[in-house]
């Protein structure tokens, strides 16, 4: 395929066939499935790629052979810096994402304007806060770290308060399995789901909640006051809190919609607008669905792009 051009035949390099935002799993499968059919891309990132992957300790749910995120990140970096057609804006990141009749625009934070005929999004997700969740109720300027963060440093011979049953913590046990820690699991209903694979764990008690109260600390440990589900209260203490409570989408402003709590379901996009990765849903918010999403993604623009048939094996 040509370099897109203007008319006069100079190569605009503002101009390319893909915009993807966000270099995470979904987006990099977006750029590197791109250019698997000869399609150019800018790739829009505004840290490094796969920054995430680099803090999950332990993989058990990823094809390939990789044991941990930083292993997998490092494969996908390596692989998108030798993709001749992906162009990478490190350091960058989208202020306005607008998508027209024919085209959709992206403005950068330095000020520049990028173009292309479609653009996958897949900017994710970022850890909530304690303000950012109903059933807690907390100091307004608290800010804790998420689970993922703690080493086995961290946790040995300790008590530790974890908000919230989000997955990280199968993690952080599975990467962690000699260490003697005890984990006070606070979590809500909609969480009960989710701690099905370590509720078996000796280290792990569960503690169902209707609401927590976090009581103001300067020190490193924690106190709370929990209600569980039948109206009891039950004093907390800890020697350090942590974070399982989920993440909550990133999306860049402008012309994307998003669901109540800030998802962008694919649907109900403008069609030059492609939606990949975490960002679509919290339902699939895995590394294998992110991949996957990301290459049907570039794989929909070209389809469109050419009026090809979407049968067939090629």
């Amino acid at each position: 395929m040509s370099t897109p051009s203007h008319p006069t035949g100079r190569t605009d390099p503002s101009h390319t066939d893909l915009l993807v935002v966000g270099g995470g799993p979904a987006g990099c499968a977006a750029a590197r499935t791109a250019a698997s059919v000869g399609m150019s891309s800018i790739l829009i990132e505004p840290d490094v790629l796969c920054r995430n992957l680099y803090r999950i300790p332990a993989l058990n749910n990823v094809l390939g052979g990789h044991t941990d995120g930083t292993a997998l990140a490092t494969a996908i970096t390596a692989e998108l810096h030798g993709t001749e057609l992906c162009r990478i804006e490190l350091g960058r990141y989208v202020t306005e994402l607008r998508a027209h009749d024919d085209h959709v625009t992206a403005t950068l934070d330095t000020g520049r304007h990028l173009s292309a005929p479609y653009a996958v999004v897949a900017t994710g997700v970022g850890p909530r806060q304690p303000h950012d969740t109903p059933w807690i109720t907390a100091p307004p300027d608290l800010t804790l770290p998420p689970l993922w963060r703690a080493g086995a440093e961290d946790a040995e011979g300790r008590t530790l308060l974890v908000l919230g049953g989000d997955r990280p913590i199968g993690t952080f046990l599975r990467a962690h399995p000699r260490v003697r820690t005890r984990l006070l699991v606070a979590y809500p209903a909609a969480d009960d789901y989710k701690t099905e694979e370590i509720r078996d764990d000796p280290r792990v008690t569960l503690l169902p909640a209707e609401h927590l109260t976090l009581h103001p600390s300067d020190a490193p440990s924690a106190t709370a006051e929990l209600l569980d589900r039948t109206g009891t209260g039950h004093p907390l203490s800890a020697d350090a809190a942590y974070l399982a409570l989920g993440s909550a989408p990133t999306s860049p402003p402008g012309d994307l919609i998003r669901d109540p709590v800030g998802y962008c379901p694919p649907t109900a996009q403008h069609p030059r607008l492609i939606v990949a990765g975490d960002l679509r849903s919290p339902r699939y918010q895995r590394i294998q669905t992110a991949l996957g999403s990301g290459s049907e993604s570039a794989l929909r623009a070209y389809y469109t792009t050419r009026d090809l048939p979407t049968g067939g094996t090629g």
